[in-house]
């Protein structure tokens, strides 16, 4: 199964919430999950997606405890390098017999995935981690919603908007500006990053476009964690919690996912990731003692039913399209 979306369907139902390294695959052929042994089997790849979100999540959360060593460039800087490094030893990409357009394609995917990274951790430095997931998840959302040129998107995008206005309380400042201002590129960033994963997943096998945009992302970001931290970055404990950063984000949450995609509906993962800004907040809670008010819950409840009527909704247009 190709999780990529076709050349006319850009990102849409499966985009809203794909996390970083799934969009590259391009696994070869459909994927039958067989007979199974019941309810177990069916229930195996939900789970495996559950445990991808906590992953990402509880990941971001580590990362927040590591910016007063490291400082979120410096972060960035780590958890890249880190995932660059072992992604480059598992998959061991072909560098030979790829096009300009090619190089272009993956090139584009790193700085959207460096950029995407860089203003997400300046943002988790600013704002809870909650706040700053559903704040970036507009993002995708948006993309979704102009690429499927619906009106019933409309309502979806006027549904997350309003969860938006809750989130400020009225005006921005109650979350520090910056920080959201951080989260909102991030969004943007990450709607790029889709569109160029999907790109990347059509020119090159398997992982291999994305060990190779994540090395672009790393060496970006480096100069900047450099600048930040400096010496810091090489302190053993330090090293030590930006690999683990790399591996809960990335390394750990791309191989449960991948092993989730082979049995489940890129249509359900979408809508299960959708849940991510909940994931987040639980997670900054338990973790980062970030507490979250009714009306910070609601908004997120709101953005989170957005993100899945804007999945669901262009999963059954897509099916009229093929009845019809």
């Amino acid at each position: 199964m190709n999780v990529q979306p076709s050349a006319s369907e850009p990102a849409a139902a499966a985009a809203v919430a794909v996390p970083e390294a799934v969009p590259a695959l391009d696994t070869a052929g459909p994927k039958d999950p067989g007979p199974g042994p019941g309810r177990g089997a069916a229930l195996v790849p939900i789970v495996l997606v559950v445990a991808g979100g906590l992953s990402v999540q509880f990941g971001s959360a580590v990362a927040a405890l590591l910016m007063p060593k490291a400082g979120a460039l410096g972060v960035v800087t780590l958890r890249l390098a880190a995932a660059a490094l072992i992604l480059l030893v598992v998959c061991r990409p072909k560098l030979r017999g790829h096009s300009r357009a090619d190089w272009g394609t993956v090139v584009a995917f790193g700085v959207a995935m460096g950029g995407m990274n860089t203003l997400f951790y300046q943002a988790l430095d600013r704002i809870p981690l909650g706040i700053a997931v559903t704040l970036e998840v507009l993002g995708p959302l948006a993309l979704s919603v102009f690429a499927s040129r619906r009106l019933i998107n409309v309502v979806w995008a006027g549904l997350a908007l309003v969860g938006v206005v809750l989130l400020g309380g009225g005006g921005f400042d109650r979350l520090d500006p910056v920080g959201a201002a951080y989260a909102l590129g991030a969004g943007a960033m990450w709607a790029a990053y889709i569109v160029f994963s999907a790109r990347t997943g059509r020119r090159f096998p398997q992982a291999d476009g994305l060990a190779l945009a994540m090395v672009v992302a790393a060496v970006l970001s480096l100069p900047l964690g450099i600048w930040e931290s400096g010496a810091k970055l090489t302190v053993p404990s330090t090293l030590a919690l930006g690999a683990a950063v790399a591996v809960l984000s990335s390394v750990l949450p791309y191989t449960l996912e991948l092993m989730a995609l082979r049995r489940l509906p890129a249509s359900t993962f979408a809508v299960m990731m959708s849940l991510e800004p909940a994931i987040a907040a639980t997670a900054g809670f338990l973790i980062l003692n970030q507490a979250l008010s009714t009306t910070d819950a609601l908004a997120i409840a709101l953005v989170i039913g957005a993100s899945m009527g804007a999945v669901r909704s262009q999963t059954g247009a897509r099916k009229k399209r093929k009845k019809g």
